[in-house]
């Protein structure tokens, strides 16, 4: 289908794009890699009256050092952070999970911004930021505010970003030499997660001694899998205490139904891909 008629502004700044996002008022919409937007607009699901296109905005992509922390622009595309070596270096968690989205047509043109803002349930880098502690930074007519990712996800495609605003910057900090693991299940290659599992582990002397896990699919928003962390520090990194740590992985979810999985299903697959992770990033 062909969308609705709507304007259209790229502006060059962060402050040219948030006036004209005040200006529009819920009448808007952004736009920045267009690939969770374009299909909903041609579908016609959404009609705005303006499209903002953040690809102008140069100060929103790139990824740099920042002492302790790596920032990545909003509008970073997948098809960057893959080959970045700070990311390889601190962040391997968020390369695996880029690796896995889409084909690699969506990864030169989709971005970590566009992704995190849309926030689809199912989408792949959801659960990622939850367990790096992602700090987002997002700019306003009244200047900038930091949001952690636990306060980020609000719900169904909701996120903390209010009208008139946009999400600039993603702030990690570092987990150099952890061990970590992104393992994902879906119907078909390329396409959405139907249940996903990401895991980041610091294992000293064969001991877990911390543990992140964050479940992609499971509810409403990504969901960090606390009885599983519990479950895994102070244990020796073994089969056994993945698998029984793993046990623990739909506590606390509440996983959807849909024509690809009923939620017993989804609970099932949290289990095993659980376990799976947990091994993998042990080594």
């Amino acid at each position: 289908m062909i969308p609705a008629k709507f304007d259209y502004v790229k502006p060059a700044s962060v402050a040219d794009a948030v006036t004209a996002l005040q200006q529009a008022g819920d009448d808007a919409k952004i736009i920045a890699g267009g690939q969770s937007l374009l299909p909903v607009l041609r579908l016609r699901l959404a009609a705005p009256a303006l499209v903002v296109d953040l690809g102008g905005i140069a100060e929103l992509r790139g990824i740099r050092e920042d002492g302790d922390r790596i920032v990545v622009g909003a509008m970073t595309p997948y098809h960057d952070i893959l080959r970045d070596d700070l990311v390889k270096e601190h962040l391997a968690l968020l390369a695996q999970a880029v690796a896995t989205v889409a084909d690699n047509q969506v990864r030169h043109r989709g971005t970590l911004g566009g992704a995190l803002a849309h926030a689809d349930p199912a989408g792949d880098l959801g659960a990622p930021a939850l367990v790096l502690d992602a700090e987002l930074v997002i700019a306003g007519a009244d200047g900038t505010r930091t949001v952690a990712a636990a306060d980020f996800f609000q719900g169904l495609f909701t996120t903390a970003i209010g009208d008139g605003e946009i999400l600039t910057e993603i702030r990690f900090p570092k987990f150099t030499g952890w061990g970590t693991h992104y393992e994902k299940f879906n119907r078909t290659a390329q396409a959405w997660s139907m249940c996903a599992v990401a895991v980041a582990l610091r294992v000293d002397g064969g001991t877990i001694a911390e543990a992140r896990v964050g479940l992609t699919n499971m509810g409403d928003r990504p969901i960090r899998a606390t009885a599983v962390e519990q479950a895994l520090v102070g244990q020796q990194a073994s089969a056994d205490v993945a698998k029984a740590a793993a046990e623990h992985a739909a506590e606390g979810t509440s996983a959807p139904s849909d024509a690809d999985a009923a939620a017993d299903y989804r609970e099932h697959l949290a289990r095993v891909l659980t376990g799976r992770a947990v091994l993998a990033a042990a080594g």
